[in-house]
């Protein structure tokens, strides 16, 4: 089923929402005391009271949490083990659900018990009857993450290293990490996480996924079908997608429906009239670095970087992942345009951090090295990214390190669209610069009893705006599409365009 009227968008990787999600996990033992939690009936995972928090905010959720230890390579069980952070967040009736929803977090790389404190309120009502249950991914979070060492400047990312510096920064984080590579698959995982549901004594579980994770949702639908009851994707990567071919593609897209929307809104349009313009004369200007003197965001250092294209569409790509960030652009670029390239330098550093925090590079890596790039068609990826603001600079980067990253075979049908009949929400924002609305729409043509919404003006991730809180509870709660009140999904819209560094107008 698709959902009619102006909200639907039929079209249609990730690198993870960066709005959305910077995070952090102080976990039990480190800020409060450990009691023993009430555990459910059948559970043979002990679990102790614990707090999780997110970098950069105060709150904190009160969780029980557990550690469940899995063989690194499956094929040989009785090897070595790693350890799986696991976290429930409790539902508020006395009597849940017997049914909880797994949260499968993006990336990839990140991990959930991290990525769900910025989104808890989003799923309130989905905590009245259900407990949530967070999995850190094997790579990521608390869960024997593989991260590689950051770059020697602090203004840099492997996303923008040259050929020659990836292949030593590859070996130096080859030989840092503690663990095989080979072993860290979206496969491996789901297997992973349905071992956390058999030693909690579940029977049913409902699945979200944002990003990466609406792959990994798939992947498990696929393996064990029986164990789920409902699944809502949110900025779909289906497994047919080649995640990293499509990069520029679609941040070009994404930032020509930003220049649509400023031509259409008078103020904008009179603020910034040549905005659709200006963006690539600057990038040409970029093709020799500039020298960029400002005080870090983060750090308050004073310093002094090269700033070229590569770092600009860096910080355009991923500032388009929100409609709050993206409202900023214009205002970014003509103040570039008029020789001031601090404030676009200084959200190229912000967003940098914020990855930096979020990701786990490496298990990203064992990612797609494994189950994208040996897919990517050289005349599709020209194709891809020809004409668009980004160019071929992060797909070639993923050409240089994918040849030496290692990797093993991935399930044969592992690209094979996802069959089911089990009830599938799926969620997109009209303006998603990674997963656009025609990659759910590809999804859904082999899903029988599905529903796709698309919020009209939003970026990446949509769990949380407007209705559609209360759209996916009242799922959840049916267990079915039938009778949906979804008309609201149209009235959601974007935030209006900064016209000065003092904010929009209200």
């Amino acid at each position: 089923m698709k959902q009619k009227g102006p909200g639907l968008i039929s079209r249609g990787l990730n690198f993870s929402p960066v709005s959305g999600i910077v995070l952090g996990l102080v976990l039990c033992g480190l800020t409060i005391s450990c009691q023993p939690a009430p555990g459910k009936e059948g559970s043979l995972l002990p679990l102790t009271e614990c707090q999780l928090q997110s970098s950069g905010l105060t709150r904190r959720i009160s969780a029980d949490c557990g550690v469940l230890s899995v063989p690194e390579d499956r094929d040989h069980p009785d090897g070595r083990q790693i350890d799986l952070r696991v976290a429930i967040v409790r539902a508020v009736s006395r009597n849940p659900k017997p049914d909880p929803l797994f949260f499968l977090t993006g990336g990839p790389g990140q991990a959930a018990t991290e990525s769900f404190v910025r989104l808890e309120d989003a799923f309130r009502r989905i905590l009245r009857d259900r407990d949530i249950v967070l999995v850190d991914q094997r790579g990521t979070g608390a869960s024997n993450p593989l991260r590689c060492p950051k770059p020697d400047d602090e203004d840099s990312s492997f996303w923008i290293l040259d050929e020659a510096t990836i292949v030593s920064w590859v070996e130096d984080c080859l030989s840092e990490l503690d663990a095989d590579p080979r072993f860290y698959t979206t496969s491996i995982a789901m297997q992973d996480l349905d071992d956390v549901r058999q030693a909690l004594g579940i029977d049913q579980l409902n699945l979200y996924g944002i990003s990466y994770g609406t792959r990994a949702a798939l992947t498990y639908l696929r393996r064990f079908p029986d164990r789920v009851r409902t699944v809502i994707l949110d900025g779909v990567a289906p497994p047919p997608e080649v995640l990293g071919v499509d990069i520029a593609r679609d941040a070009q897209r994404a930032f020509d429906m930003m220049a649509e929307r400023c031509a259409s809104d008078e103020l904008c349009q009179e603020t910034f009239p040549h905005f659709a313009r200006d963006l690539e004369p600057l990038m040409q200007k970029l093709e020799e670095p500039v020298s960029v003197s400002l005080r870090h965001p983060s750090t308050g250092k004073n310093m002094s970087f090269a700033f070229d294209r590569s770092k600009a569409g860096f910080a355009v790509r991923l500032l388009s992942y929100s409609q709050e960030s993206a409202s900023i652009v214009p205002l970014l670029l003509r103040s570039a345009g008029e020789g001031d390239w601090r404030p676009l330098a200084a959200q190229y550093l912000m967003t940098l951090d914020q990855l930096d925090d979020s990701i786990a590079d490496g298990m990203g890596f064992s990612v797609v090295c494994a189950e994208d790039f040996p897919f990517f068609d050289p005349d599709e990826v020209s194709r891809a990214n020809a004409g668009t603001y980004l160019g071929a600079g992060e797909t070639d980067n993923l050409e240089t390190l994918c040849p030496l990253w290692p990797k093993s075979p991935i399930p044969d049908d592992f690209k094979d669209p996802v069959r089911s009949d089990v009830p599938v929400l799926l969620l997109s924002g009209e303006a998603d610069p990674v997963t656009p609305p025609e990659n759910a729409e590809q999804a859904l043509r082999t899903l029988s009893n599905s529903l796709h919404l698309v919020a009209p003006g939003q970026g990446h991730m949509v769990i949380h705006r407007g209705c559609i809180p209360r759209i996916a509870s009242d799922f959840i709660e049916a267990g079915a599409l039938d009778g949906l009140d979804t008309g609201c999904v149209d009235d959601i819209a974007p935030q209006p365009f900064f016209l000065s560094f003092s904010g929009p107008l209200p």
